[in-house]
């Protein structure tokens, strides 16, 4: 089947899958949604292995749009993002089945759902700027939907207004940068735009504009607020689409527009994308450290993964413009399997998420606990992302930035200056960006899942249904896949690095994902699959001595509990929580975190000097968020106050300013 018509099925489908949502009986919604979800999902990712192997021809719709009409295209760097996406929709739509089976979420919010999947799937096909901009905003006003799904709560509304507005800001960027764009090439296509020849200051005005508004959907620094916002406000498979699948669109402008239309470029291109990108990771991976909602650390996750994401790509235009052309195809390489990588482990880290929160109704870590015992299938689901999250082996994404980190230090040694003084810098923020993940997803893992259970809820916690089992382990077996064999990517990334525009202009510059990664030009390699055999035979053999040494136990040899130093039986309040584990970084970071914080010293009434309680009280806010956005807000409401002082109802004062608002033009005009 071609291309086109998968495309049209898909475009149908939607809304076919939209109306029986909506017309079903209210205790069938869930599963509607998510059966038709999945189905969904499953025509995008063959939709995308279509396009990826024959591509998408070019095909105009002058019917669809007034004036400009629609443009359809695709390529092998389209494919890669739109399999990417369906196969997060069919791990995410058969999770909804299980998920909303109570019927909380209403009609509109699940609706939205298959809408949502068929424009990230069709933002890569689009192939002008009308067509863009279109897929775009649709893509952002769904996933806005899903966010209000509790519209109920203030917490959510303040969420959903931070995410409209920011989408929204990124939205204008990319509006004026593609608008430049297409007049100075007198052609909307992206085609007649790729081959058009723009000043210099014109194609570096379209670079910064287009990098701000594909940065903020992709939660890069300073636009990346709406991320620790919106996650938890939108239901959990809601949260796995836009953190999994949405964001990796901004890595797909960046990729299509500034890398492949614009590029190559000067150097500070490059450089600025580094910049953000590893700023936006060590950023984000502190933030992650010290937070305590599950999902807001996985929300500061994927900025933070997206920044290495950037880090890359900036790194690649970086080396292409110094001549270590083979050096930047492993760093686009690195930059792009990572965006598998992380789709994988984020899908299934977010979905395990919100089987906790289903069957126990927090999200805190500090009042969860003890669900290996209770939740064992879940615990072991989010173990698996968790592992991925921290760049350990055997993890999903080791590879990924083990490429990386070998772009990065493997340089000519003759490439001038600003080499030998960048990368150092850059390592650097990807062994503390290691570093700190490792911390994050530990805490979160460890006073999540292990210990005891430290609220009732947590204690009468309940395994997810086996749907939700399902709709986690598809994502846990692509993660071990990625982990174990990363070969099955290369047709993936051969692709891509060949249509839109690889530094090394060719294929055979490609990196070999064997079974022993390979790379141009580098002498280092490593093999994730042996890695893995021989973490099973240690295992196996330390499993063997232990059993060896308990069999040969002498027979008057007997077991107790460990002696607990007089204090009796353990208890939760013995035990860590995520604000304690976290609480030496944050005194190691305290001048980028910023925490608020609060003792309270309770005195008995008999004497000053005798403390009856001490409550001690940390909140960490995002710092740019209180510094830059909260200022900004005020200022904007104090001049929103001004103005509406001029609205007194009098129809000749409107007059009279709409007057003064004409002279005021023509003087300029003039």
């Amino acid at each position: 089947m071609s291309a086109s018509t998968l495309a049209v099925l898909v475009a149908c489908g939607a809304i076919a899958a939209a109306i029986a949502i909506l017309v079903s009986p209210h205790g069938r919604r869930g599963a509607v949604a998510g059966l038709t979800t999945a189905a969904l999902g499953a025509l995008v990712v063959a939709l995308g292995a279509a396009t990826l192997t024959s591509g998408f021809a070019t095909t105009r719709l002058g019917w669809l749009f007034p004036l400009a009409g629609a443009v359809f295209g695709g390529d092998a760097t389209s494919g890669l993002f739109i399999v990417v996406t369906g196969a997060v929709a069919v791990a995410s739509g058969l999770f909804t089945i299980g998920y909303a089976r109570r019927g909380q979420l209403p009609a509109v919010v699940l609706a939205a759902l298959p809408i949502f999947v068929a424009a990230m799937a069709f933002v890569p096909l689009a192939a002008s700027v009308t067509t863009f901009l279109a897929t775009w905003e649709l893509m952002a006003l769904t996933s806005l939907v899903l966010v209000l799904a509790e519209y109920r709560t203030l917490e959510t509304r303040r969420a959903a207004v931070i995410y409209a507005v920011t989408t929204h800001l990124g939205f204008v960027a990319i509006l004026l940068g593609l608008t430049v764009f297409a007049a100075s090439a007198h052609g909307e296509t992206f085609a007649a735009m790729s081959t058009s020849s723009l000043p210099s200051g014109v194609r570096s005005a379209v670079f910064a504009l287009t990098v701000i508004g594909f940065g903020s959907k992709a939660g890069l620094i300073p636009l990346h607020t709406w991320l620790p916002h919106a996650h938890p406000a939108a239901p959990s498979p809601a949260s796995a689409l836009m953190s999994a699948a949405m964001v990796n669109l901004g890595i797909y402008g960046l990729v299509r527009v500034d890398i492949g239309m614009l590029g190559p470029g000067p150097r500070w291109w490059g450089l600025l994308l580094l910049a953000v990108g590893g700023l936006t990771a060590v950023y984000a991976v502190l933030q992650a450290s010290v937070a305590s909602d599950l999902k807001r650390l996985l929300a500061y996750s994927t900025s933070e993964n997206m920044g290495l994401v950037a880090l890359a790509l900036g790194a690649a235009m970086l080396l292409t413009t110094t001549g270590n052309r083979p050096v930047a195809q492993v760093a686009m390489a690195a930059g792009l399997l990572h965006v598998i990588n992380h789709a994988a482990f984020k899908t299934l880290g977010f979905l395990a998420a919100g089987s906790v929160i289903d069957a126990t109704g927090v999200g805190d870590l500090d009042a969860l606990g003890g669900m290996a015992t209770r939740m064992p299938m879940t615990t072991l689901m989010f173990g698996i992302a968790a592992l991925g999250g921290a760049g350990l082996p055997l993890g999903a994404g080791f590879v990924s930035k083990w490429l990386l980190l070998q772009s990065l230090i493997h340089t000519l040694p003759a490439s001038g200056t600003l080499l030998p003084l960048v990368m150092p810098l850059a390592v650097g923020a990807v062994a503390l960006t290691a570093g700190l993940a490792v911390a994050a997803m530990v805490k979160a893992f460890g006073i999540g899942f292990l210990a005891r259970p430290r609220s009732d809820e947590a204690a009468l916690a309940r395994e997810a249904p086996p749907i939700m089992r399902i709709g986690m382990a598809l994502p846990a077996v692509v993660c071990a896949v990625l982990a174990v064999a990363p070969a099955v990517a290369t047709p993936l990334l051969r692709g891509a690095l060949a249509t839109f525009g690889s530094p090394s202009g060719g294929r055979s510059a490609s990196p070999s994902l064997g079974v022993t990664l390979r790379l141009p030009g580098i002498a280092g390699s490593m093999s994730p699959g042996l890695l893995a055999v021989t973490f099973v035979a240690a295992t196996l053999a330390a499993s063997a001595a232990l059993g060896i040494g308990r069999s040969g136990q002498r027979p008057d040899v007997r077991r107790a509990a460990l002696w607990s130093g007089g204090g009796g039986a353990l208890t939760p309040r013995m035990q860590y929580t995520a604000t304690s584990f976290a609480e030496p970084l944050q005194r190691v970071f305290d001048d980028v975190l910023r925490p608020d914080v609060d003792i309270d010293i309770t005195h008995h009434a008999e004497s000053r000097y005798l403390v009856e309680k001490v409550s001690y009280r940390t909140r960490v806010v995002d710092t740019i968020e209180a510094s830059v956005y909260e200022p900004l807000l005020r200022g904007l409401s104090g001049w929103a106050s001004l103005v509406r002082r001029a609205h007194a109802g009098s129809v000749h004062a409107y007059l009279a300013f709409g007057a003064l608002g004409l002279i005021v033009a023509l003087v300029i005009a003039r």
